[in-house]
């Protein structure tokens, strides 16, 4: 049997690793796929690995595999620290017949594994990224991102605020206009009137995470979300005089990168759900004292809504652009 092995740190895991694994695996029975990490490492270790099986679980010759790096030492000349790292590797790893590398190092440390160095790409022509430049300017190198990692860096916005403000259609627009997905309020899915139960309440609560986090997966680079789980809250303690614990569990799943809350300065449309058509004010002084509460960041957009839209694209690309810089 021909065993091979990359090493990395995959952080995160990019198409150029991708080019590398699978060339490495054409060439082999067995490919040993070692992800390094520390405890310090600035994306999580594993998340990382999960990202590695799930992009190779139909590669039944891929055998990802997680070592903490705690023997390497960055005060030593690089020949001892790949010494070191080469005999770590065949104490964990016996049996290495060939190394697969992209990197200058890669010869030595075959030599010290006693095996075959295979170089693939070096020079980066064939797919030119590296893991920093990921970490740095996401979006500027989002096509180089396999779509298992790119739920890591899409920005999540919320579309927040009392009823009639224009939170649905902005979220749809948005997403239209930046060509990617939108989370809509979904109770307006399972309930057709305010008569509203606890386990009403709960179902919601459970709907609109798990619609958040499917969206996600697939969300081009931004997600605009129509409604939150506070948002839910303050309607269970309005309709029900209670709020499920369970609703504060949820809440905790899902992390928005920017809060938008939609002022009250636009006509009140009324349908079959709202009922706060004479407490406008006092709604809105409510959603905003959450977010306050919470310590959260938060940009109140007025306006009628073509200014709305104007102000949310500015936005927008000004997250764009500062996070496709870095």
């Amino acid at each position: 049997m021909r065993r091979g092995l990359v090493i990395g740190k995959f952080m995160p895991i990019h198409n150029g690793h991708i080019s590398l694994i699978n060339f490495a695996a054409a060439q082999c029975d067995e490919l040993i796929v070692s992800m390094s990490y520390t405890p310090q490492d600035p994306v999580n270790p594993e998340m990382r690995f999960e990202w590695i099986n799930e992009i190779f679980k139909n590669h039944p010759k891929i055998k990802p595999a997680i070592i903490v790096d705690d023997f390497d030492d960055d005060r030593l000349v690089l020949q001892e620290r790949t010494r070191i790292w080469a005999n770590k590797m065949s104490e964990v790893y016996p049996e290495i017949h060939v190394l697969f590398s992209s990197e200058d190092y890669g010869e030595s440390f075959a030599i010290s594994l006693q095996a075959e160095h295979v170089l693939f790409d070096q020079a980066r022509t064939l797919t030119p990224i590296s893991a920093t430049l990921v970490r740095t300017s996401p979006f500027k190198y989002w096509d180089f991102i396999p779509k298992e990692v790119r739920q890591h860096y899409v920005k999540k916005i919320c579309l927040y605020g009392p009823e009639s403000t224009g939170k649905s259609t902005l979220a749809e627009k948005m997403a239209l206009h930046y060509h990617t997905e939108f989370v809509p309020e979904v109770a307006r899915e399972l309930i057709s009137s305010n008569d509203i139960t606890v386990e009403d309440i709960i179902k919601i609560g459970y709907a609109q995470t798990e619609r958040v986090k499917e969206k996600t997966k697939i969300a081009n680079k931004i997600l605009f979300c129509d409604t939150d789980l506070i948002t839910t809250k303050i309607y269970s303690a309005h309709y029900l005089n209670q709020v499920p614990r369970i609703l504060d569990e949820l809440e905790s799943e899902i992390t928005y990168d920017l809060y938008l809350l939609l002022d009250i300065d636009v006509e009140w449309v009324a349908d079959h759900l709202r009922d706060f058509g004479d407490k406008r004010l006092e709604m809105f002084n409510r959603f905003k004292t959450e977010l306050d509460t919470r310590g959260i960041n938060y940009i109140i957009i007025s306006g009628n809504y073509e200014e709305r839209e104007a102000k949310i694209i500015a936005i927008v690309d000004s997250i764009l652009n500062n996070v496709s810089s870095g």
